[in-house]
């Protein structure tokens, strides 16, 4: 049975994995200016991506990989915890053992900030 801490470090994970891969859809969809915008007019409008998962889906299962296969960034690794970030510039990549990692908005007055945090969680301090 897991403990509270660990239940709550799980949710805390999904619920930054979850921002990270909607950051990621972000960024290849709309605001990255991904994904053939550049073939568009000056005087038309951008369209917004319609809420439909299927192109992600298409990639997904067209990515060739003989290991783990990463839902946020497609990338090829031995082991899930190995998956990059999507956005490493903004992000720090934090391991919480037991093969979960997590990635973090750096955000934050000071370098390691993020990081900081999720430690002092992790001890039951914050």
């Amino acid at each position: 049975m897991p403990t509270p801490m660990q239940l709550a470090i799980l949710v805390l994970s999904l619920a930054l994995s979850a921002s990270a891969q909607f950051q990621f859809f972000e960024q290849m969809f709309g605001g990255g200016g991904g994904g053939g915008h550049h073939a568009q007019h000056h005087h038309q409008q951008a369209q917004n991506v319609p809420s439909d998962s299927g192109w992600y889906q298409q990639q997904y299962e067209g990515a060739h990989c003989d290991k783990y296969l990463c839902p946020g960034t497609l990338a090829c690794v031995h082991f899930p915890h190995h998956c990059p970030c999507a956005f490493p510039a903004v992000e720090d990549k934090v391991e919480l053992g037991d093969g979960i990692a997590i990635c973090a908005s750096k955000g934050g007055f000071k370098e390691g900030e993020a990081l900081r945090k999720i430690e002092l969680a992790r001890k039951g301090l914050l």
